[in-house]
């Protein structure tokens, strides 16, 4: 009851200052938005966590709710102001993720973890393609489009189908930032999932080019969208090799863990990569992911640097960041295409859930990973964000008819796997974790016999 109460006298005041500030400078309106999405979503997060769900799903709940899609507390051009705030923190969880895919890079077993990648990738690559170009004369932004429109568009949400989000993930393990293997395992898979949008969509241009009538795809506008992304790459590349090298990490480490020289260094880095990109074009998550592998792998210990400053209080408050910017992400969730599409935003989602599910199990008993991950990592690899959302950017540029229509259908699954992701992925985490204590006692009860261990029953 306190909870509703203190949900109702917050909702009610920004009401009341939404109203009265509506002729206000954008600054000062921005600036009072900033506010209310921290304390809203760190009430959201409170809530969520009482009902056992990942806080992360409370803030875009959250956002949702207060943001130009629903109650419209916090406007679309506050919104817009906003998102260099939430980028900067997202770019702080795509160094911890970036670092996770460094790890995997040198582990033993990266070889089965590539093959998982692969089927990661290919398997729904390859069911949503082929079912939604089965479908394409009753799928009405195929309806009345030639045969070499419609392999266009099923190869585009096939390449959707093929993503997921590292940075969801990281987030969900709420500032633990010593992963078990099963969970380190994931998230460098789903790094190799963002990484490899670029080749895939590279792909799929090369095959729609061909077959697409005159004027249907603007080549020129979906080049410049890779080259932006391969830009962004090589430029996280570039600062992760310049941060290992002047090790001014390692050194501001050094002095003490959670010191103050720490804080503000990790957060200078993550407000320089949006600025990065607003300078030179190019995308925050892809340059702070391709920064963090290749710190981590230059001998930086990124998942301590930066997992220091976004862990979690012990006590179970939450981590300002983290509710500012997935506050923000949540506002900017779009559900529109929902009202005429859902159908099809509904085939969507279960044909890449059944993909990966059947294709991660098939492929990772043959790989040589553990069972657990054969078995619950298709969970995990559910949420999606970043790179997807950038697809929907480049199908707007590149399918001039179709691009508004397609794009629209493209944040909707997004928002969907978004939501969905995080309880997915802390439900496998409850699983293998469930599966090993079954395990641990039953090695107990064989070592020590059916009675207490070390009881000397045999």
């Amino acid at each position: 009851m306190r909870w509703f109460a203190s949900a109702c006298v917050l909702v009610l005041t920004m009401a009341t200052l939404h109203h009265v500030t509506a002729a206000s400078p954008l600054a000062a309106r921005a600036t009072l938005a900033l506010g209310f999405v921290l304390i809203a979503a760190w009430l959201g997060g409170q809530l969520a966590a009482r009902w056992h769900l990942p806080r992360v799903t409370g803030y875009l709940f959250i956002g949702l709710c207060v943001g130009p899609a629903w109650l419209s507390l916090v406007r679309a051009d506050e919104l817009a102001a906003l998102q260099f705030f939430a980028d900067a923190g997202i770019s702080l969880f795509a160094l911890l993720a970036g670092s996770e895919l460094a790890h995997v890079a040198r582990a033993p077993e990266r070889l089965g973890l590539a093959r998982v990648a692969a089927a990661a990738i290919g398997l729904p690559f390859a069911a949503v393609s082929l079912v939604m170009l089965s479908v394409s004369p009753w799928f009405p932004l195929t309806t009345h489009e030639t045969f070499g429109n419609a392999v266009g568009v099923a190869l585009i949400l096939g390449a959707l189908a093929a993503v997921a989000s590292p940075v969801m993930s990281v987030v969900t393990l709420e500032g633990d930032r010593s992963p078990g293997p099963f969970a380190r395992a994931l998230i460098g898979v789903a790094a190799v999932q963002d990484v490899a949008l670029l080749l895939l969509v590279s792909f799929i241009l090369l095959i729609a080019r061909p077959l697409a009538a005159p004027g249907a795809l603007n080549l020129a506008a979906a080049l410049g969208s890779l080259l932006r992304w391969g830009g962004s790459l090589g430029a996280g590349a570039v600062l992760g090799l310049l941060l290992a090298q002047s090790r001014v990490l390692e050194r501001a480490t050094e002095k003490k863990e959670g010191d103050f020289g720490v804080t503000p260094l990790v957060l200078a880095i993550g407000c320089l990569v949006p600025l990065l990109g607003r300078a030179l074009d190019i995308e925050p998550l892809l340059v702070a992911l391709a920064a963090g592998c290749a710190a981590q792998y230059r001998g930086v210990d990124v998942g301590v640097t930066v997992g220091n400053v976004l862990r979690w209080d012990r006590t179970g408050g939450d981590e300002p960041i983290a509710a500012v910017c997935f506050g923000i992400a949540g506002a900017g969730l779009q559900f529109e295409a929902l009202g005429d599409l859902w159908p099809w935003v509904v085939l969507l989602v279960a044909l890449r859930a059944t993909a990966l599910r059947h294709g991660i199990r098939w492929v990772g008993e043959r790989a040589g990973v553990t069972p657990a991950l054969a078995r619950e990592g298709w969970l995990g690899l559910i949420s999606q964000s970043g790179s997807a959302l950038g697809l929907g950017a480049l199908v707007r540029r590149a399918f001039p008819a179709l691009g508004v229509s397609l794009e629209a259908l493209i944040l909707a699954t997004i928002a969907i796997h978004e939501v969905a992701g995080p309880v997915c992925f802390r439900r496998a985490l409850a699983r293998v974790t469930a599966h090993k204590e079954e395990a641990d006692g039953e090695g107990a009860d064989a070592r020590g016999g059916i009675g207490v261990p070390g009881s000397g029953m045999r």
